[in-house]
């Protein structure tokens, strides 16, 4: 057997990260440390990539002739997640059989885990689902995996995260934190959940540059590990079905409705056909359900690029578009709240939109735009005049206004009011709170039976957090506060946009959920209206 030839200081970080999971109170953390290392030296490299990768058998090797308890566990729990080779893993069962036992017991246990139950968390316009799947190691350990699946990439895993908590905690926590957003929660078949996410990590490998977060393609092994024992023979994502008779019935639907009948001529139909043909082949399939997101790829990308015609026809699209949602959201049943954050998405895509299809051609001159960029800081601050007089005295360190704010909502107000306060206290300034306080204010006063349902104020205190920084340009490229920051310090798993999007309408915010804007510099902190005095005192000197 090999001796130990170096002293614990001198010890590669591996083995110290080994004994730190081993030492942790889950599983979990050791699971992922080795599909991470083995991420790092998979052997089945993109074809694109320069260079050849580590060799994982080699590696492995090395850790077989080192006979230290760190790389006994690392060996043990890779005779498990190893399920694509069994001549390597018969090779470290070999290795493992001459060594002593090493603890935890769960090591020589963890064949016998067992994927218990499996949720579908969709959303109701199809952006993507999350399949998650409850799992109980040895020794009653349990895990979920939550891997989401984007139908924008044709039904690709594009993430995937574990964390040592149960299964019906992990969904609870998802619906009290997504009532009345769109989601829903379904059991489904185990064969069905391995369907669905196998062939999305399939799918996913063909993609250049690879998908990557933080936490994939690190827990891939993990994740197949997990779906190699469920049933096979399932079924995964069924696009819909559209042939050509059903898109034409389809359009003379929405012309002969009244969302539709005012559009119909020649440049209509041929645009819809093309809208059609986009949301029937790419994404999830579906022309019925049109996201923010849905209408960015259609408008930044995939129109400009796909469709060659003249800048007076593409300009019709996007109020064809927003004809159309409306259209299919009728149809089949989508709320008002989300219709209308995809009819403002669109609106909010329109300037990049003309520019990409070469505006300056078709009498968009550079004196049109010059106005249109004018008008919109002016806008920001509620008018020219408001422009005029714009200072950058920073904003004073107030109490919170709670005059006009009915008394059965003051509780739930208080508690949004502590949680946006300690947030600015952490990651911001008293100038952010103070701007947190006043949208949270208004929005009590105009729109209290926002605070009357069943929701959690920790993400309504993010969404007033998020309302504040977006509209001051915090989240911007190359500020060092990110919209994640905001999701880490209060511990929920989605976007407050969502959520801000609603406060915002409710309030009469002028802006959206994608282009925050108050209309009053009274929400605007210092350094947001210097930059807009600076654009204002640039637009009028050109």
């Amino acid at each position: 057997m090999a001796r130990r030839t170096r002293s614990r200081r001198e010890e590669p970080d591996l083995l110290a990260g080994i004994r730190e999971a081993v030492a942790g109170p889950s599983p979990v953390a050791l699971l992922s440390l080795v599909s991470t290392l083995m991420c790092v030296i998979d052997p089945q490299r993109h074809p694109l990539d320069e260079g050849p990768g580590p060799q994982r058998d080699e590696i492995i090797g090395s850790f077989i002739d080192v006979d230290e308890p760190e790389t006994t566990v690392l060996l043990s729990v890779l005779a498990v997640l190893l399920g694509d080779n069994d001549l390597l893993r018969a090779r470290i069962r070999r290795a493992l059989a001459d060594r002593q036992p090493v603890e935890p017991r769960y090591l020589t246990e963890l064949s016998d885990t067992v994927t218990y139950r499996a949720v579908r968390m969709s959303h109701v316009l199809g952006d993507g689902d999350d399949i998650i799947l409850g799992v109980r190691l040895p020794g009653g350990h349990e895990l979920t995996a939550v891997v989401f699946i984007d139908q924008h990439m044709g039904g690709a895993v594009k993430d995937a995260f574990i964390v040592p908590v149960p299964i019906g905690k992990v969904v609870g926590d998802f619906v009290r934190e997504t009532d009345g957003q769109g989601f829903s929660f379904d059991d489904i078949d185990l064969a069905d959940a391995r369907a669905w996410i196998d062939g999305g990590i399939t799918l996913g490998s063909m993609f250049y540059p690879p998908l990557e977060s933080e936490t994939w393609p690190a827990s891939r092994l993990l994740v197949q590990w997990l779906t190699a024992g469920l049933p096979e023979g399932g079924t995964g994502y069924v696009r819909p079905e559209w042939p050509p008779q059903d898109r034409n019935h389809l359009a003379q639907r929405f012309f002969a409705s009244p969302h539709g009948v005012r559009l119909y001529n020649d440049d209509h139909r041929g645009l819809l056909e093309s809208l059609l043909w986009y949301a029937i082949d790419y994404g999830s399939g579906d022309p019925m359900r049109w996201s923010a997101q849905r209408v960015e790829i259609l408008f930044a990308d995939w129109l400009p690029r796909k469709v060659m015609a003249p800048f007076g026809y593409l300009a019709l699209a996007p109020e064809l578009a927003r004809a159309f949602i409306r259209f299919a959201h009728d149809e089949v049943g989508i709320s008002p709240e989300l219709t209308a954050e995809t009819l403002d998405a669109v609106i909010a895509q329109v300037p990049g939109y003309l520019r990409a299809i070469d505006s300056s051609s078709a009498g968009f001159s550079d004196s049109d735009w010059h106005d249109w960029e004018l008008q919109s800081v002016a806008d920001a601050v509620g008018g020219k005049e408001e422009l005029d007089r714009l200072d950058t005295q920073p904003l004073p360190d107030e109490e919170f206004d709670w005059s006009d704010i009915p008394e059965d909502i003051a509780a739930t107000v208080s508690a949004v009011l502590d949680a946006a306060d300690r947030c600015c206290a952490e990651l911001l300034n008293v100038e952010y709170r103070t701007v947190c306080r006043r949208v949270l204010a208004r929005v009590a006063r105009r729109a209290p039976e926002a605070f009357r349902r069943r929701a959690s104020t920790v993400t309504a205190a993010a969404a007033v957090v998020w309302i504040a920084g977006k509209g001051n340009g915090l989240f911007d490229f190359g500020s060092p506060v990110r919209s994640s920051h905001i999701v880490e310090h209060f511990g929920i798993k989605s976007s407050p946009s969502q959520r801000g999007g609603t406060f915002l309408r409710a309030a009469g915010f002028p802006g959206n959920g994608y282009h925050v804007q108050y209309g009053s510099p009274e929400y605007l902190v210092s350094s947001q209206r210097e930059s807009l005095i600076a654009a204002r005192d640039r637009l009028r000197q050109e």
